[in-house]
């Protein structure tokens, strides 16, 4: 804009200057030549201080720039210190926080290992609980079932009792039922035999019963008085029943063999008449008063049938006497 004015106003001058040199030639060409020249130096004053101006404001806007990029620069500077420094303090406080994350977890990780192995323990010990309790039950179900076993066979032992106990009592019954039918049976023999004594018609066979009759000893003919079976019956000496309840064992002398095989039991009775296999030498009792029975003599001798006990005279094969379920 300087410029242009300038040049506007030398045109001008220039222009009055060549009106003057037609007005006045000399004068005015010297005049107008000195005022040029002048208006040239003014002018190149005003622009040597125009310029000055100019670049002492370029230099203070360039220095002002400088201070101003300086202070740009201090102030980035500084924010980046402060940048750096907050980020060395922000890193720092991660990494006291990392660390005291760490020292954390492994308090914690610490503290889960003690309490693992707490628990572990415990759990162990709890499994111990639990196998010694399962260990006393099964020894306490073993007891109980032993127990109740016990119990059982106590039950089964008093049952057997009982059973025995009613086995000889029903024994017992028979006993007596079978010594009441034989008390019975004498009754009706004294009976039947006083009759037959007041008999006329019986005084034969009275007197055949009541004869003498002889036995061989191997050398002579020896008399003997005819079996009384009831005499020996009064005796407590010979009390056989008695005995054979306080030596049961005595009279079970197994398994009877018949001499014939398909002979079966039949109930004989004094005065029958039997075979001489049934009165046999397997068939003796050798030893009466081991069964509390009288002994005998002459052709008399004891023996086994069946359940029974006969008097045999062996030399006639008569039933003598006679002992109903005399063995077991």
């Amino acid at each position: 804009m300087t410029l242009t004015k300038l040049m506007k106003g030398s045109a001008l001058s220039a222009l009055a200057i060549a009106m003057a040199a037609t007005a006045l030639p000399a004068q005015a060409e010297a005049a107008a030549a000195s005022e040029q020249q002048s208006q040239r130096e003014r002018e190149d004053r005003q622009y040597q201080r125009r310029s000055d101006r100019r670049g002492e404001r370029r230099s203070e806007r360039r220095q002002e720039r400088r201070s101003e990029r300086r202070q740009e620069q201090r102030s980035e500077r500084r924010q980046e210190r402060r940048s750096e420094r907050r980020e060395e303090r922000r890193s720092d406080r991660r990494q006291e926080r990392r660390d005291a994350v760490r020292e954390i977890r492994r308090d914690y990780r610490a503290e889960d290992r003690t309490e693992r192995r707490v628990d572990r323990r415990a759990e162990r010990r709890a499994d111990d609980r639990r196998a010694d309790r399962r260990a006393e039950r099964r020894i306490e179900e073993r007891r109980a079932d032993r127990r109740a076993e016990r119990r059982a066979e106590e039950r089964r032992t008093d049952r057997r009792a009982d059973r025995r106990a009613e086995r000889r009592y029903e024994e017992r019954r028979a006993d007596r039922r079978a010594e009441r039918r034989y008390e019975e049976r004498r009754a009706d023999r004294r009976a039947e035999r006083r009759w037959r004594e007041r008999s006329v018609r019986d005084r034969a066979a009275r007197s055949t019963l009541e004869r003498r009759s002889r036995y061989w000893d191997g050398r002579r003919w020896h008399n003997y008085d005819r079996w009384d079976r009831y005499r020996w019956r009064d005796n407590h000496r010979y009390d056989w029943y008695r005995y054979r309840h306080a030596h049961r064992s005595i009279f079970r002398l197994g398994r009877y063999y018949a001499p014939y095989r398909d002979y079966r039991y039949r109930r004989l009775e004094i005065g029958f008449r039997i075979g001489s296999l049934f009165f046999g030498s397997r068939y003796w009792i050798n030893d009466p008063w081991r069964y509390r029975l009288p002994e005998v003599y002459g052709p008399y001798r004891w023996v086994r049938y069946y359940d029974d006990v006969l008097l045999v005279d062996i030399y006639s094969g008569e039933v003598v006497d006679v002992i109903y379920d005399f063995f077991w």
